[in-house]
């Protein structure tokens, strides 16, 4: 199943070996094609500017190829469409933010200012994964909810204390 993998689909040149490729993983069924969806959505965490455009050749292609990925499981109706919705979000911010300032802590952060739910943060992020997730969240984003990718800049931390815990032994 090796021949199966994202990084296999990355190196793979046009034609006759796509089409063995799509057959392939036609036979393989859910655990391979799941396998491979992982490995494209690990990719779209984790590529920085020069890599933009071959993510977009690579999301064109599979689009191509598995025009219908629901046939390996009615949750991924929507995978391209949301795979598209990351990479743009996340060429947004890539643009956004000069590489110089891009070191340091990131957060991503998702507000309603009009509701009393609790505001969710996801801290202590890397640029590239944060700008990743500012994609993610933004396809099921409600009305008047408010996502920020925001850098750390200064920070004060503390921990909890042992003998403050109901727990003490741990």
């Amino acid at each position: 199943m090796s021949e199966l993998t994202f990084y296999h689909y990355m190196r793979m040149d046009s034609g006759q070996p796509e089409q063995t490729y799509r057959a392939a993983m036609e036979k393989a069924g859910y655990f391979a094609f799941y396998t491979f969806a992982e490995g494209f959505r690990n990719g779209l965490r984790e590529y920085a500017e020069e890599d933009s455009p071959l993510y977009s050749r690579l999301l064109a292609r599979a689009r191509r190829l598995f025009p219908e990925p629901e046939r390996f499981s009615p949750s991924w109706g929507g995978l391209w469409d949301e795979f598209d919705l990351i990479f743009a979000a996340k060429n947004e911010a890539l643009a956004a933010v000069p590489v110089s300032k891009r070191d340091g802590e990131w957060q991503i952060l998702i507000d309603n200012p009009y509701s009393h739910n609790q505001v969710v943060c996801y801290t202590t992020l890397p640029f590239l994964e944060a700008s990743y997730l500012y994609g993610y969240f933004q396809r099921e984003l409600k009305p008047h909810e408010v996502l920020r990718l925001q850098r750390i800049t200064e920070r004060l931390q503390t921990n909890g204390r042992k003998e403050a815990s109901i727990f003490p032994d741990y």
